[in-house]
């Protein structure tokens, strides 16, 4: 039984890496914004207006819980899951957690390439959003170095480079 958890910040490529990790594998493949959004029928920006970031993160922690059980899986988690609740330990207790690691810079470029509408990234410029993405690795690198594993991704713009990634998440995992 297989447990793979990728987390990292938005734009770190963890959907990608994700699903061709899990078709590598043979395992199954969840992405746990989409996750949340077919149980709940609504978008992750609709949770988070009718929510907040609190009432979202409760949502989110509950469906990982549910999610993370599955066996034999490959699980994309959101940016900030990791740092909210127990969230990390768990993640830990039950599988392999691969820490997606790439530089502020980078993750601007994939987020400007990216179409998903990312709640907290909205209305700001682009030096607004590179401050806040800094700001926010600065908060959220206790809770990812807690990872087992660590992969920098910060060359991942090709196909190839894409599975050059896959390649050294199964070389970290000894698989």
């Amino acid at each position: 039984m297989k447990r793979i958890i990728l987390i990292g910040y938005m734009g770190s490529g963890k959907t990608t890496v994700g699903r061709a990790l899990a078709k590598e594998l043979g395992l199954q493949f969840y992405d746990l914004d989409w996750y949340i959004e077919s149980r709940r029928r609504k978008t992750i920006p609709q949770l988070f207006a009718e929510r907040g970031e609190e009432g979202f993160r409760e949502i989110e922690h509950n469906m990982l819980h549910e999610v993370a059980e599955f066996e034999d899986i490959v699980l994309s988690c959101g940016g900030g899951t990791p740092c909210f609740y127990d969230n990390i330990d768990y993640m830990n207790s039950l599988g392999e957690v691969i820490w997606l690691k790439a530089d502020p810079e980078v993750l601007y470029k994939h987020l400007l390439m990216g179409k998903t509408e990312r709640p907290l990234l909205k209305g700001k410029s682009p030096e607004e959003l590179i401050t806040f993405i800094r700001e926010q690795l600065e908060k959220r690198e206790p809770f990812y170095s807690k990872a087992r594993h660590v992969l920098n991704v910060n060359l991942m713009d090709t196909y190839e480079k894409i599975n050059i990634s896959v390649t050294k998440a199964k070389e970290l995992l000894h698989l």
